[in-house]
């Protein structure tokens, strides 16, 4: 089986995959994807997008090349880790080609939640201490901001700056806003935040430089549960108003 998982600060970002050194001169171009080497056991994936790498992954995951045992995805990028002694760069790199991954953004159903295909439902209590200023920067009140948050239908596009920290996709291009000039020092567990294009909810207490405009009690990384990570890439999310 292949497993979906977290692997620290390397992928992080979109961007972390092209900081360890592979020779452009052994990428495989096909369309808008290519597939570099990634140390001895392993190939990077570079894709055109995010909703292209989501397809992708869920192409991957439900027809898992053979010898691949691990993927990671990130903004632009997946990573596949696999067994040398059952594959080759080569052949990982012409069974993607077949899939005619670019451009075929239907061919394969996304994952929507832990493997069962439910909606996680994030409860929220909109009481953030960046509310106000978000509201004034996009020409709303609180409540309206609330209500755009909470009418979203959100995707785990990628896990990364933390364990279990799920950057989510869908939020309404009215609630994006920049990071804060100046990161908080610590920001706790449980606290939902904007960056960009993205929402997120810090899994644990840390330093954080996103927009805060609320706080949820559902714990999204527990290592006692398996997996810990409860918004793996790919699941469905929804926010609900909790009160103040």
């Amino acid at each position: 089986m292949v497993h979906p998982t977290w692997r620290g600060c390397r992928w992080d970002y979109g961007w972390c995959g092209r900081c360890w050194a592979a020779s452009a001169d052994a990428a495989v171009a096909e369309g808008s994807h290519r597939v570099l080497p990634y140390g001895a056991h392993a190939a990077l994936v570079e894709l055109a997008d995010l909703d292209e790498v989501l397809v992708v992954y869920a192409a991957l995951r439900a027809e898992p090349p053979e010898g691949v045992v691990e993927l990671v995805p990130a903004a632009r990028t997946i990573l596949l880790d696999f067994d040398p002694r059952r594959t080759s760069l080569d052949r990982l790199s012409t069974a993607i080609a077949g899939m005619r991954v670019s451009g075929q953004r239907s061919q394969h159903p996304e994952p929507r939640n832990r493997e069962q295909g439910e909606e996680v439902e994030v409860p929220v209590h909109y009481d953030g201490p960046d509310l106000a200023e978000v509201a004034r920067s996009c020409g709303l009140d609180e409540a309206a901001v609330v209500a755009l948050h909470t009418a979203g239908r959100y995707r785990s596009g990628f896990c990364g700056f933390s364990p279990g920290f799920a950057y989510l996709t869908g939020l309404d291009e009215r609630l994006h806003v920049s990071r804060r000039d100046e990161p908080r020092t610590r920001v706790r567990a449980g606290s939902v935040g904007l960056a960009d294009e993205f929402t997120a909810i810090y899994p644990q207490p840390s330093p954080g430089g996103w927009r805060l405009i609320g706080h949820t009690p559902l714990a999204t990384w527990d290592l006692a549960r398996d997996p810990p990570a409860l918004l793996a890439p790919g699941t469905a999310v929804r926010f609900v108003d909790a009160g103040s």
